[in-house]
């Protein structure tokens, strides 16, 4: 039995925003530091990517494990309440991610995902995204 009233779930679960989360924050603030500009939230883009890099034509997302289904701690647990509405619910998370990506790439753009586990390792991701920014496209 659910400890919350469904309007208080209702409120708490509509609470949970999109954009501008914790991982999101540091992988922009990581990326200014390092001189990179962005654009945000690339709505003319498949998927809405968190950071968009239009004169390289590279994308950044970054993924939830919980909610993308990263292959991590967070990323396997599984609520156990109302199990089959989650499963679904994730299932069609990382379905959607696989074809936003595949619609990125023929549509010429390169796709770099950021798991919000890996915003432990600052120095790691630094040299990953920096890395990632400084190849050309294919």
């Amino acid at each position: 039995m659910d400890v919350l009233t469904p309007e208080q779930r209702r409120r708490c679960m509509a609470s949970i925003s999109g954009k501008n989360t914790k991982p999101e924050l540091v992988v922009r603030k990581l990326l200014f530091s390092l001189g990179y500009r962005y654009r945000l939230h690339y709505s003319c883009l498949p998927g809405k990517p968190d950071l968009v890099f239009p004169g390289k034509r590279k994308v950044i997302f970054i993924h939830g494990c919980f909610w993308h289904r990263h292959d991590c701690k967070k990323g396997k647990s599984m609520p156990s309440k109302n199990k089959a509405f989650w499963e679904k619910k994730l299932s069609d998370n990382v379905s959607r991610d696989s074809k936003n990506i595949d619609d990125l790439n023929k549509s010429g753009w390169d796709v770099l995902v950021i798991w919000a586990c890996e915003i432990n390792n600052l120095e790691l991701l630094g040299v990953k995204l920096h890395s990632y920014l400084q190849t050309k496209s294919e």
